[in-house]
């Protein structure tokens, strides 16, 4: 890392280009807590977690803190909206586009990337009842249920929004899929590390994502993905069966 910088640095003073040190952060990623720094980045901030491109990026490769803090922007637009939600003259099926077009589209940002676990796809699913009990001005004391509550924006049928964040995932794979051999990207979900994992369950990845929607190998979803006719006949039937 410091030989890279070293020579991105280089080569920009030739262009009258400078880092910047204030802004520039060093993230070391190491599960057994022993990499170092070396003295060219000692001048630099250590951080263990940093907001690249609208997104948090932590070194302990969970989407979890990004996940919570989408949804916490995701409440506060929602509650900004408060005026149409008490309006009688809208129509629910109005506040219903509102929200998926001004407060879901919050949440969805960046989802492509996420790898989403048990835990947080439950987690997403309160996140998205919260906004329908908010709609229609449903107490948290009073006792209804969801399915009354979908029930009453007709909308028993509709694809939940933790399965619309892994429909986007294994929308993203087949564009990748599509890319050239030498794509860092399809290097990144077809390469493998060498050398033997440490003991214990090992973490869920992104790919593995793609194997459980489809109920196939990587390999084979990523021979698949190649026929855009295929796939999208995939994308129609993963989107009218939602497990939810």
């Amino acid at each position: 890392m410091a030989e890279l910088l070293e020579r991105l640095k280089t080569t920009s003073l030739k262009m009258g280009l400078d880092i910047n040190k204030k802004k520039t952060k060093v993230m070391i990623v190491d599960r057994f807590n022993v990499a170092q720094r070396t003295d060219l980045l000692q001048e630099f901030e250590t951080v263990e977690r940093f907001q690249y491109l609208g997104s948090v990026i932590t070194n302990r490769g969970s989407c979890e803190p990004e996940i919570r803090r989408r949804i916490g922007m995701a409440k506060t637009a929602m509650t900004q909206l408060g005026k149409i939600w008490k309006d009688r003259n809208v129509t629910n099926r109005t506040k219903t586009h509102l929200v998926r077009t001004l407060v879901f589209s919050i949440f969805l940002y960046g989802a492509e990337t996420w790898t989403l676990k048990a835990a947080d796809r439950q987690r997403i699913d309160a996140f998205e009842m919260w906004c329908w009990r908010r709609l229609l001005r449903i107490p948290w004391t009073a006792h209804r249920t969801n399915v009354s509550v979908l029930k009453e924006l007709k909308m028993e049928n509709a694809q939940r929004l933790s399965s619309i964040c892994l429909h986007r995932v294994v929308s993203y794979f087949g564009h990748i899929a599509r890319r050239e051999a030498n794509n860092l990207e399809k290097l990144i979900v077809t390469g493998k590390i060498e050398g033997k994992r440490p003991r214990g369950r090992s973490p869920k990845r992104w790919s593995d994502q793609i194997s459980e929607q489809l109920d196939l190998p990587v390999s084979a979803a990523l021979h698949k993905a190649t026929d855009r006719i295929s796939w999208r006949q995939t994308m129609r039937r993963l989107r009218s069966h939602d497990p939810q």
